[in-house]
């Protein structure tokens, strides 16, 4: 295939982070007017029933932790956008 956005021996993006969508999710987040914070965006996942903290979303934008189908779902509702506009 052409362009991959994964390295195909690793869990892991061709830059090395551990998701392809945190940074998309810091970009959009900070955009937003007024800015969503990491705090604001965690309530609003846990009132959707994930268990997510500033911490969490903070590792998440830093490529530091996978991010599962469910909680991108969940992500991209609570940010009002498409899972697959995180992921481009």
């Amino acid at each position: 295939m052409g362009c991959h956005m994964y390295n195909k021996y690793s869990l892991k993006s061709d830059d090395g982070k551990n998701n392809l969508c945190g940074k998309k999710i810091k970009e959009y987040r900070l955009s937003l007017q007024p800015p969503v914070t990491q705090q604001m965006l965690a309530e609003e996942l846990q009132r959707k029933g994930l268990e997510m903290d500033r911490y969490i979303i903070l590792r998440i934008e830093k490529g530091e932790r996978y991010v599962s189908d469910i909680e991108l779902k969940a992500i991209a509702d609570a940010l009002g956008v498409s899972t697959e506009y995180l992921l481009s």
